[in-house]
This record gives structure tokens, C-alpha cells and sequence, in this order.
């Protein structure tokens, strides 16, 4: 029943409340995932895909009647500009909940001290930051956090490769949100995580050192996973109108306008993000 506690119109009248919501989840995943299968010789070199799937199952029931809540106000309000301010209570509430997961993760991979929770993680960390030096950097990172210096394009072809690759991250989490209502909360939640292995790399493992690691990832990273969130609403939203066979009236073709203009949106905050990745963020770090 844990994950019945938050009621979505509550929550968007103190978004921030989702938070403290998500940093429990994700410490919850955590230690039922060692608790659970820290022990299983098979499933325990799972365990980073285990966690967000645990995070995921306790933050879906939310994410769920949030898009519902969002379907209505699409068929109740015509206004296009209105429609997205209200769209975007949804999203900062989404916000909210994963900054509660990044921090939680980071902390607990510190606290544990066991790399095997993010196995995953530092692998596709190490394959993006030092794709030349990939298993040396996946060793370094499975044994202790120290730093290297990853070899990494700049400028415009720099910015193409990440703009690429965030576009095909908010094509899957619009797809898994129309098939699957919340499912993009999966990709989101996995996203999580990567970036909490990545902020703990940059912090050298020191909890003092995380809010510099958080500022670090966070300049790019709150539009970038905005962008996400805005497709996974579009999807969701989408998804949901199907389920209610919303596309035998009139209403529907409202829906996907909306949907729609969500979808641009996103895109153009991930034209964004891609910028400030590539040209602001290595200019203070």
C-alpha cells in the first residue's frame, strides 16, 4: 500500500513533497534489492537493473492517475497555452521525484560501498564519457571511484551525438508511455541512475563532495529530463485515450493536438539541453 500513499492533486499543489517521495522509494529499492538478492549468485550481477525496476513498480500507481488527471484536463480545458501550464504542475511533480531518486541512489552507493548495486551503470557511464578506454575505465570504476580523464569530442559534432542520442531516448520513452501508460517512467528512472554513478565518480565517493557533483550534472541534465518527462506525459496521455476508446469520438483528435505540441516541445528543450551540455557546462567544470 506504500505506493498508494501520494494523491496526485495534493501533489501538485506541493510538488517539492515529491521529493522526500522518491529519495524513500529509491532507498527502498536499494536495500530490498541487497536484502533480497545480494545473495543470489545470478541475480545479484543484476542488481542496478533490479533497483530501478523496484523504484519503478513503487513510483508507477502515482504516475498513473497523474496521467489520468492529466487526460481530463485535456477534455476539459481548450485553451492550448492554459492546458500546458497545467500540464506543467505534472512536471515539475515529476521533476521532484526523480531529483529524489538521483540523490538517493548517490547516497547509498556511497553509504553501501558495494559497486555491484551499479554494475550496469558504471558500464554505460564508461561507455559514454570513455568509450576508447572502455574496460580499463570499467575496472577503475568497479573497484573504487577515482578520476580519469575521459577523452571526449567537442563543438558541433560534439553536440550532434548527444542530441541524437537524447532524441532516441524521447522517442522510447514517448513509445513505452503510449503502449505501456507510465512505462516511460522506466527509462526515467534508469536515467536516475546513471547520473547518480556518474555524480559519485565526480565526487570521488565523498558525500561532502555530492551537492558539487549534483550542480554538475544538474545544468544540463534538469531540461534534458524535462524533455523526457514532457514525452512520457504526451505518451501517457495518448495511451490512456486509447485505453478508454477515447478515439471513436471527437474529443480524441483534442487529445492528439495536445499531445502533439507536447511532443515539439519536448523536442526543442532537447535541442536545448544538447547546448548546454556541450557549450556551457564544461565552462565551469
Amino acid at each position: 500500500m506504500l505506493e498508494m500513499i501520494i494523491n496526485p492533486r495534493r501533489s501538485e499543489r506541493k510538488p517539492w513533497e515529491l521529493f522526500f517521495v522518491g529519495f524513500v522509494y529509491a532507498c527502498l529499492a536499494v536495500l530490498l534489492v541487497n536484502w533480497i538478492f545480494s545473495g543470489d549468485p545470478v541475480l545479484s550481477k543484476y542488481s542496478g537493473i533490479l533497483i530501478v525496476t523496484f523504484s519503478v513498480m513503487f513510483s508507477m500507481p502515482f504516475i498513473y492517475f497523474t496521467l489520468r488527471l492529466e487526460e481530463h484536463k485535456d477534455l476539459e480545458i481548450k485553451n492550448s497555452w492554459r492546458l500546458l501550464r497545467e500540464h506543467g504542475r505534472a512536471l515539475t511533480c515529476f521533476l521532484w521525484l526523480f531529483l529524489g531518486f538521483i540523490v538517493a541512489f548517490s547516497c547509498m552507493y556511497i553509504i553501501l560501498g558495494d559497486t555491484n548495486n551499479y554494475k550496469a551503470q558504471i558500464e554505460t557511464y564508461c561507455q559514454i564519457n570513455s568509450p576508447t578506454n572502455y574496460l580499463g575505465c570499467v575496472e577503475t570504476y568497479g573497484v573504487k571511484a577515482s578520476p580519469i580523464t575521459a577523452e571526449v569530442s567537442g563543438g558541433w559534432n560534439s553536440f550532434l551525438n548527444i542530441f541524437t542520442n537524447n532524441l532516441y531516448v524521447l522517442f522510447f520513452a514517448i513509445v513505452f508511455s503510449i503502449i505501456f501508460g507510465a512505462g516511460g517512467i522506466f527509462i526515467l528512472a534508469w536515467n536516475a541512475s546513471v547520473i547518480a554513478a556518474a555524480m559519485v565518480i565526480f565526487a570521488q565517493n565523498d558525500l561532502l563532495k555530492l551537492p558539487l557533483g549534483l550542480a554538475r550534472y544538474m545544468i544540463h541534465g534538469l531540461p534534458e529530463i524535462a524533455a523526457y518527462f514532457v514525452g512520457t506525459l504526451a505518451g501517457g496521455i495518448i495511451g490512456l485515450a486509447i485505453i478508454r476508446k477515447d478515439y471513436k469520438t471527437d474529443k480524441f483528435w483534442d487529445i492528439l493536438h495536445d499531445a502533439l505540441i507536447l511532443i515539439i516541445v519536448a523536442m526543442l528543450i532537447v535541442v536545448v539541453a544538447a547546448l548546454i551540455e556541450v557549450f556551457i557546462t564544461p565552462k565551469f567544470f
